[in-house]
């Protein structure tokens, strides 16, 4: 699960030269879980090379590392627990992705003290992590060959074949909106009109801005949140957006791809269609209370945040449509530690996490869509609605939108750096109203020469 984060780029170089001192820095696993304020405990009876627990005679307690929500509740753990007497297992979970990766990449950098014994991590910052496979479990089993989407496998596959991450979520993407505010606005507002009025499967990013700014001449709300978050939804259809399919980097000066979506995004910020907001943020969360705008791109795991900080408004709807067709934003992994004290019994408690009945259990409490194939033809996911959206069909529509995502957009290790160099781009433009569009595209593309990429 995942939502798009920015971060300065001279705090991503800083942490990708964490990494680079990985491989020096870890010459040997030490046994240790993590505590739920994130401090080093040692696992009891474990070693890096010989697990305890169920059979042993010995306790153990295993970590699990995650952020957001992955609706892995403690009734989740407890059923986990009764079924496998000698094990404890304890959730740390980080409130954004932005906190998990920096411990993670800090204790990496370290040697892999104080990691949990099982690690979530996110699709954006997979790739920085797939250098060092090392430092992972690989968790191939013939056993669960088919259980995921495959190209949600292939995102984790080492070129030698090694996985590093089962797959928990996808990030198959509609558009969430206020239909009360459509309605107030006089356009049309049933979540098949709505589909209707974008272009239904022929939808465009045009058109989704072009009746934005219909919408804000009628309204006195923003047509979407947050310029950066639409940028996410328009990149991540970019099959190379910042690097070749080898991992070289594009010259973002000369980018022209990126250049056009800029554009675009920029102009629709001065047309009026952003609320200037960045995700995540105090202002961000009151907008939701205040009508601070009508529509946002909205991944399946969005609809648990919405509804956490619109509670009590009742106009949220989803429309089964999306610029542009099929996207993909975020979905996450859960890896094991070669560090960990006890790496098999980890492995075993990510494979049942992470199977399609649990997954199926992560989306009805916090909408997470699985990417195991059998979790999402299910009844379960298939039928479910969501009261909060008006009891919106959200299982037959985010399944509708899996069905159209025709494959991953190639992410290389620099992916995160450059898109951060974007994004802080963006946000200037967007949220500080430090720069304008061409000045701040030139900031952009000095901290991406500054990476030293070229």
């Amino acid at each position: 699960m995942r939502s798009s984060r920015t971060r300065s780029v001279a705090t991503a170089t800083a942490l990708a030269a964490s990494l680079a001192l990985v491989l020096t820095a870890c010459g040997g696993g030490s046994g240790s879980g993590s505590d739920a304020t994130g401090d080093s405990t040692q696992a009891a009876g474990g070693d890096a090379s010989t697990d305890a627990g169920a059979g042993s005679g010995e306790q153990i307690k295993l970590t699990v590392a995650t952020f957001n929500d992955f609706g892995y509740t403690d009734e989740l753990f407890d059923q986990y627990e009764a079924d496998h007497p000698g094990v404890t297992v304890e959730q740390v979970k980080a409130a954004k992705s932005e906190d998990a990766r920096t411990n993670m990449t800090t204790k990496l950098g370290a040697g892999g003290t104080g990691l949990a014994d099982i690690e979530a991590i996110e699709v954006d910052w997979l790739p920085e992590l797939m250098q060092y496979p090392d430092l992972f479990v690989d968790l191939s089993d013939p056993a669960l060959a088919d259980r995921w989407v495959q190209w949600k496998v292939d995102q984790a596959t080492t070129t030698d074949g090694k996985l590093i991450g089962y797959g928990t979520d996808i990030g198959p993407e509609a558009i969430c909106y206020r239909q009360d505010l459509f309605e107030a606005a006089g356009l049309p507002s049933t979540p098949d009109e709505v589909a209707t009025l974008l272009g239904g499967d022929d939808a465009t990013w045009d058109t989704y801005f072009e009746v934005g700014k219909q919408f804000v001449a009628a309204s006195d709300s923003a047509w979407y949140d947050s310029a950066s978050a639409t940028y996410q939804g328009m990149v991540n259809q970019l099959t190379n957006a910042y690097e070749e399919s080898d991992g070289t980097p594009k010259d973002l000066a000369t980018n022209q791809p990126i250049i056009d979506l800029w554009t675009q995004v920029t102009q629709a910020s001065a047309d009026g269609l952003s609320a200037g907001l960045e995700q995540w943020s105090a202002d961000w969360d009151a907008a939701f209370q205040k009508d601070g705008f009508a529509t946002m791109l909205c991944p399946a795991w969005m609809t648990g945040p919405i509804e956490e900080r619109a509670g009590g408004v009742t106009g949220w709807n989803v429309a089964d449509v999306f610029p542009g067709g099929g996207g993909n934003w975020g979905g996450s992994f859960l890896t094991v530690p070669a560090s960990g004290a006890n790496t098999e019994a980890a492995k075993e408690l990510a494979a049942w996490l992470t199977s399609p009945e649990v997954q199926t259990q992560a989306f009805t409490s916090a909408g997470t869509f699985p990417s195991q194939i059998e979790a999402q033809s299910s009844t379960a996911v298939q039928e479910f609605t969501n009261p909060f959206f008006n009891d919106a069909p959200v299982g037959a529509i985010f399944s509708a939108r899996a069905q159209a995502i025709k494959g991953a957009p190639f992410k290389g290790p620099n992916y995160f750096s450059i898109h951060t160099a974007v994004q802080d781009g963006l946000k200037r433009v967007d949220v500080e109203k430090t720069d304008d569009a061409d000045s701040s595209w030139a900031k952009s593309v000095q901290a991406f020469k500054d990476l030293g990429l070229s």
